[in-house]
């Protein structure tokens, strides 16, 4: 693990927020929101893949990277995929950082723990988790649950990730956090593989890597960080992101 390379896929077709990336919080777009983020990480440099030409514009605006990609790729993990391909053909990147596009209050510690898994070579992707605390959440299927043995106080092996309550019994229960690091010739495989059963059934793109018998291990992190998704979503980023001086 020498060289990061963190990338964040953007795209406008969202459905029940349209044109999100672009939502204003406090002056700036969403997706500026994320990349600032991102770059306070410092673990590397940070692009956005995108197939919007707004998206593009309102990154370089603020002084960042944007790199163009097909608008028919079926996941974020293909954009990304398309996106390295193109900014780095000779493939100085060896570790691969997605961070979402929607979490504009993302820790810029998290994304810094989400790599420190890779320094296992048995470790292809390493992601992060959070302890659920909220009663409803441990039957919302919305959040997704990861399922793995303790190799630490902070990090545990993923054996199964579910929508469902999991694993049964008394003990902590851990909300999986989708930003992951990838080994690049891990990303590489996982985007030539198929689709799985249980991928499909869960609709849960990371189970395609664990059929696969790809490793995966998680840093537990302090919290969850918002996902903005809604209208309502949004209106509680704008009040996470309040600037000081406003309150």
């Amino acid at each position: 693990m020498s060289d990061p390379l963190i990338v964040i896929p953007s795209r406008l077709a969202a459905t029940r927020l349209p044109d999100k990336p672009l939502a204003d919080i406090h002056g700036a777009p969403m997706i500026v929101h994320v990349w600032r983020r991102a770059i306070e990480a410092g673990i590397g440099p940070v692009i956005v893949a995108t197939d919007s030409e707004a998206i593009r514009r309102a990154v370089e605006a603020a002084g960042g990277m944007a790199v163009m990609t097909r608008a028919d790729h079926p996941s974020g993990s293909d954009r990304i995929f398309e996106a390295i391909e193109a900014h780095d053909p000779d493939g100085r990147h060896d570790v691969i950082v997605n961070v979402q596009g929607d979490l504009p209050s993302i820790d810029p510690a998290a994304v810094q723990a989400s790599i420190l898994p890779l320094a296992d070579p048995a470790v292809d992707l390493a992601t992060i988790c959070a302890l659920i605390t909220r009663d409803e959440e441990r039957a919302n299927p919305n959040v997704v649950k990861l399922v793995g043995s303790a190799l630490s106080d902070e990090r545990l092996r993923a054996l199964y990730f579910t929508r469902a309550t999991a694993p049964w019994g008394e003990g902590p229960l851990y909300h999986h956090i989708g930003l992951y690091a990838y080994r690049r010739r891990a990303l590489r495989r996982f985007v030539e593989l198929p689709p799985s059963n249980l991928e499909r059934r869960e609709k849960l793109e990371q189970l395609r890597a664990l059929e696969a018998g790809m490793r995966i291990d998680a840093m537990i992190v302090g919290g969850v960080p918002l996902g903005v998704d809604t209208p309502e979503d949004l209106e509680r980023a704008r009040l996470l992101l309040k600037p000081p001086a406003l309150h």
